[in-house]
């Protein structure tokens, strides 16, 4: 068979947490995979959310109930499944009875607590602050609940491996340029954005799973008018040092009914979002206005005792969520739910196209858009998703594995043991494999990064750029220098890149 006669049951366009969702459940169910995504993995919108595992409380206002009953049952499978890059987290909640009378916010709390079935998470209660805490002394009650954190590229990122060992092809830096149906097969061409090589390969079906760029790519590569339109906004996040004291995350109420969370990050930081900004352009240029900044910035200074001004601001990220469109006066109240449509007109090849969607139900997603997958595929096997460990997970909890790790590498610095148990878990051992000392590890680049890392980055996670390594597959750009990232740079320019074989179309690891 040769290059141009590729055929694939199934391939999948977009490399963000809903693609390679489809492409994990679907290579499973036994289906032939290929998933192309133009850019790096989770190089949008999937690397640019709050980082949490989450049914989303404001959106009981809304009326959401289905959306956070699927969400918040969502959240102790993910947490089982993922105990290196999720985990349990407590939020508390300031009360200001000008915005929300505490009545009110005791029945979502309730619904929130009964909506699902809760094993790993406690409930919700009320609770007193003091001076001792970081917030003003005019906040005296308030209210704390259980959601979970997540990692979000790197969830992206392990959910494209545990496709890959169901044998699906992922390649990166690979766009989809042209697809053209037939009665059997769409005839897809596929280019190399490196190199600008192209080559073609057939498909029964298409998923277009392309986040913000769904409905363009309907115009640019299908040739046929998008059947739904999507709405995009723009969510921006400011990182500050931290202002968190313990472990809790703060939700924020505003007069504008929004919320705001201040989330402990990355050991030494806060993180703090989100904003909701109706966006036009290119999803990938989108960037924090001084606006946003201030917006943030203000809710948060009316809450802490430390005030932030502008130069507090360490790091920014922006990213274009694809809502729904449903009419909604405001970005805020648009759905964060998600649909599909399925498109096979008079019995030629099918095409199923993902509008929506949000981190937390990505499975749930994920299995549907593989049961109508199904439809076609008459012989694939049936769910089995939802206790799927993602690799690197197979441990019970992070202290044990810690532990462990301590004891087998007694010599490996805690800072980046720490880091280590919640990038990679029990993965960590295939880094340090052979390793019997810092020295071992290789160059270091930047705060706990060494070469040993970069090199199994390449090698095994897709990643080519400092800025892969940096900010999605580790987040060591928040330690960083510049002349650490050039360093970085020439490194994977002259000892890495250099070393992969000349074979354009190659980036599947």
């Amino acid at each position: 068979m040769t290059m141009e006669q590729e055929q694939y049951d199934v391939v999948v366009v977009g490399g963000g947490v809903n693609g390679t969702g489809i492409a994990m459940d679907a290579a499973g169910r036994g289906l032939r995979v290929l998933l192309c995504e133009m850019n790096d993995l989770a190089s949008a919108t999937s690397s640019s959310s709050s980082k949490l595992i989450h049914g989303g409380l404001r959106y009981l206002e809304h009326y959401e109930f289905r959306l956070v009953q699927k969400a918040l049952a969502e959240r102790e499978s993910l947490l089982k499944n993922s105990p290196h890059i999720m985990w349990p987290m407590r939020f508390r909640l300031p009360h200001r009875p000008h915005l929300r009378p505490a009545w009110m916010i005791r029945a979502g709390l309730f619904l929130y607590d009964h909506l699902a079935k809760r094993e790993i998470l406690p409930g919700s209660n009320s609770i007193r602050f003091d001076a001792s805490g970081p917030l003003k002394p005019d906040i005296t009650k308030g209210f704390e609940y259980s959601d979970g954190w997540v990692d979000d590229a790197r969830l992206v990122v392990l959910t494209a491996k545990k496709a890959q060992e169901f044998g699906a092809k992922i390649m990166t830096r690979t766009k989809c340029v042209n697809a053209e149906r037939g009665q059997t097969d769409w005839k897809i061409t596929l280019r190399d954005t490196e190199s600008g090589v192209e080559k073609a390969v057939l498909a029964k079906t298409i998923v277009n799973a392309s986040g913000p760029w769904v409905s363009k790519l309907f115009g640019e590569t299908l040739s046929m008018p998008a059947p739904k339109k999507i709405r995009m906004v723009k969510g921006s996040h400011i990182v500050v040092p931290q202002l968190n004291e313990g472990a809790e995350a703060y939700i924020l109420q505003n007069a504008d009914e929004r919320i705001v969370f201040v989330i402990p990050y990355e050991d030494q930081f806060s993180l703090i979002g989100t904003t909701d900004v109706e966006y036009e352009g290119d999803p990938k240029k989108a960037k924090i206005s001084e606006e946003e900044t201030t917006y943030l910035l203000d809710i948060v200074n009316e809450h802490f005792i430390r005030q932030l001004k502008p130069s507090d601001v360490v790091w920014s990220y922006s990213g274009v969520r694809p809502l729904m469109d449903g009419e909604e006066e405001n970005a805020q109240k648009a759905s964060r739910d998600y649909s599909f449509e399925v498109d096979h007109d008079k019995g030629k090849a099918p095409l199923i196209s993902v509008f929506g969607g949000k981190i937390t139900t990505y499975r749930k997603l994920a299995e549907a858009a593989t049961d109508k997958l199904c439809h076609f595929f008459p012989n694939a096997s049936g769910h089995w998703t939802k206790t799927a460990i993602l690799p690197g997970g197979d441990f019970d909890n992070q202290n044990n594995l810690a532990a462990a790790l301590k004891h087998e590498f007694s010599w490996l610095p805690e800072a980046v043991l720490s880091r280590y148990v919640r990038t990679y878990g029990t993965t960590s051992r295939y880094i340090l494999s052979g390793c019997t000392s810092v020295e071992h590890l290789g160059a270091h680049f930047a705060g706990t990064l060494y070469e040993k890392e970069v090199q199994h980055l390449v090698k095994n996670e897709w990643a080519m750029t400092s800025e892969d390594i940096l900010w999605r597959r580790t987040k060591q750009g928040l330690y960083a220098s510049t002349s650490e990232v050039e360093a970085l740079d020439r490194y994977l320019k002259d000892h890495i890149i250099s070393a992969i074989p000349e074979n354009p179309l190659h980036h599947s690891a």
